[in-house]
């Protein structure tokens, strides 16, 4: 074949294909500068959206056509063998395929870009999570699909490939069943959107703000810094709080007075805690009742509403709450209750004993609930 290929093929033959080749390659390198450049002058003038694709179009187009390209020419001015006229004709082909893989990621990125693009700024963790998710299943379908076109053009039976790769398929499924449920679970976080990047979430006892969606893990931002790494098939599997989804906040306190307390005090301080609550912007009063007896204390109950879900605002709300309650009580002669204990002695003596006890620490951001 090499013989063949000297034999048939003088050195003005040669000269002549290797100038060719070089001479497509440079005129088109030299028309794809000169066209990107008047393109991307021309795009940042106009909101057309077609400008900007063929940029970014022009902007992929690698060697890969150009060599494409010249080599086709180039060979046209040789004889060659069946055998190398073939391969070469398999490599032009090749290469064009390669290079509209790049043109069709180029333009599944760009298409994802811009239909993500527009959206509310609660919206942003949401088009990211989803955009990526996309982006990467776009990018595995097309090359996937490239490869197999580029092993046709070779020559291989794609047909046979592709049902050995089934049969193969079945048992790496089999064999990573765990891997391929959390890729399921990245999908189903994708479409269902449970939460979303931003989030601030608890998982069981664990909460955090979430950083990533990935295609196997989902990571956490705890409260105390460290990052939590939860599997997306387990995650999925919990009962998820997202508060970031509140639209209010509803709250609800307790206080205790001490039994010593008239009956006409203890009919007012209802109206108290209602005036002390609804004092406040961004509030909503539900409800303030005598609730209990308690064992050291006669027990009350109030509710409201935060209208907003910020974590602080609540924190504010509550602090300015208990601040006029404790003036006001404090004007009333009202005394807020602490735990005794009251001992009967022989001889009609009789002792009272205060005991401490140490309230459990809330959940950070979370409120009791009535």
């Amino acid at each position: 074949m090499y013989r063949e290929l000297i034999a048939h093929n003088t050195p003005e033959d040669w000269a002549f294909a290797l100038m060719a080749a070089v001479a497509v390659i440079v005129i088109f390198l030299t028309v794809r500068k000169i066209a990107l450049f008047r393109l991307e002058r021309l795009a940042k003038s106009t909101v057309n959206l077609f400008d900007d694709f063929v940029v970014e179009l022009i902007s992929v187009t690698r060697i890969l056509l150009a060599a494409a390209i010249g080599l086709y020419a180039g060979v046209h001015f040789l004889e060659l063998p069946d055998a190398l006229q073939k391969f070469s004709n398999r490599t032009f082909i090749g290469l064009l395929l390669l290079q509209f893989g790049f043109w069709a990621n180029c333009g599944l990125t760009f298409w994802l870009g811009k239909k993500f693009a527009n959206g509310t700024p609660e919206e942003e963790g949401s088009r990211a999570m989803t955009r990526s998710l996309l982006s990467f299943l776009g990018r595995v379908a097309v090359w996937t699909l490239v490869l197999l076109l580029v092993l046709d053009n070779l020559g291989l039976n794609v047909t046979a490939l592709v049902a050995s790769l089934g049969i193969g398929g079945i048992a790496v499924a089999l064999a990573a069943q765990n891997i391929l449920g959390d890729l399921f679970g990245s999908l189903s976080i994708a479409i269902d959107k449970p939460f979303v990047i931003g989030d601030f979430i608890i998982i069981d006892d664990l909460a955090g703000t979430v950083e990533h969606v990935g295609l196997k893990t989902t990571r956490v931002r705890s409260l105390g810094g460290e990052q939590l790494v939860f599997s997306n098939n387990d995650l999925l599997k919990s009962r998820i709080r997202n508060y970031k989804r509140m639209q209010e906040r509803r709250a609800v306190f307790a206080l205790g007075v001490t039994y010593d307390t008239p009956a006409d005090q203890l009919e007012a301080i209802p109206g108290i805690i209602r005036r002390a609550i609804e004092s406040q912007d961004q509030v909503r009063f539900d409800r303030a009742h005598f609730k209990s007896f308690g064992a050291s204390s006669l027990d009350f109950e109030a509710v409201y509403i935060v209208l907003q879900p910020g974590y602080q605002v609540y924190m504010d709300v509550q602090q300015a709450i208990n601040l006029a309650l404790v003036r006001e009580f404090a004007q009333r002669g009202i005394e807020f209750a602490f735990p005794t204990q009251t001992l009967h002695l022989n001889g009609g003596l009789s002792l009272a004993r205060r005991t401490s006890e140490v309230p459990a620490a809330p959940v950070a951001g979370v409120p009791a609930r009535a």
